[in-house]
Order: C-alpha cells, then structure tokens, then sequence
C-alpha cells in the first residue's frame, strides 16, 4: 500500500478545508430511525443515501441506467453525507480514530461486474479525509434495489474517542 504521509499528518477536518470539500447539510431520517447509534468507543450510522436535502442526486440502476461512474459519483456523494452525519453527531471528524467498516451496496443491472470500481468512490473519499491508517476493510454487495430508487447504500461503522 500507499503511504501518505501528507494525510497522516493532518486531522479530518484540515484535510476537507485542503481538498476544499464542503459537506452538505447533515442528512435526516426518512424514517422511523436515527441517524447514529454508539456503543461504547463505536457509532454505528443508517445507511447513507447519495441525497441531499432529503433529495437523491441521483436515480437507477448501475449497469443500467447509469454507468459505473455515475455509480462512483453517488457513492462520493453518500461519503459526503455519512461525513455530514458523523461530524453532526461528534462535534469534529478529529474524533474519528479509525474507520471500523465501510459496507457499499449497489443497486445493479443482470450481470453487472464492476462493483469495485463503484466503491472506490466511497473508499477514496475516506482515504483522502482519513489517511490510510485510519481505513477498513470493506464489504460490495450487489443489490436489485434500494431506497427511493438510488444506485448506493453505505453503511459506515466508526471508532471514536472518548
């Protein structure tokens, strides 16, 4: 693997401002249920949707009516949100000490075979805020369907600080 140093050495929350990403509004509950949940040292977040403002940016299936790299863009887009949401719930993303793990599901088409490459859209982005040593593994599944009609679920479990 890579090293990063440069990433290492800054906090979340400088890592955003350097890469001049600004988070979306936290997302809120479509539902019966809350955003975040902490047991102990590990909050564990609602699966995050590529929507903004309780409105998806995107729609379909991957493979389908949108291509792998439509795919990887909303999967950055519900990054952004799960990111919105911990910061919302932790007060800062310097809380964050490792990410525990990232589940990616993607609303796909017959054979659709690509799901890597989807996820790396989520993955990325967390390297990038995060740095490498702060990673996890990852679980890609591939699904007929998904809330509202979107192409990406996340599901994102962190450890934080006391």
């Amino acid at each position: 693997m890579v090293n990063h140093p440069q990433v290492q050495a800054a906090g979340a929350e400088r890592r955003l401002q350097e890469l001049g990403i600004t988070l979306p509004p936290p997302p809120t509950p479509l539902g019966a249920y809350v955003e975040a949940v902490r047991s102990g040292k590990l909050v564990f977040f609602s699966g995050m949707l590529p929507v903004i403002n309780r409105q998806p940016r995107y729609i379909g299936h991957v493979g389908g009516q949108l291509t792998s790299e439509d795919g990887r863009k909303a999967a950055e887009t519900a990054t952004l949100s799960a990111l919105a949401a911990a910061k919302d719930y932790l007060g800062s993303l310097d809380r964050v000490v490792r990410i525990v793990k990232l589940g990616v599901y993607i609303a796909t088409e017959g054979d659709f075979r690509d799901h890597p490459k989807v996820a790396d859209g989520a993955s990325e982005m967390l390297l990038q805020v995060f740095g490498e040593e702060k990673l996890s593994g990852r679980v890609v599944l591939g699904v007929a369907s998904l809330p509202l009609g979107v192409p990406i679920e996340l599901e994102l479990v962190l450890e934080v600080e006391n």
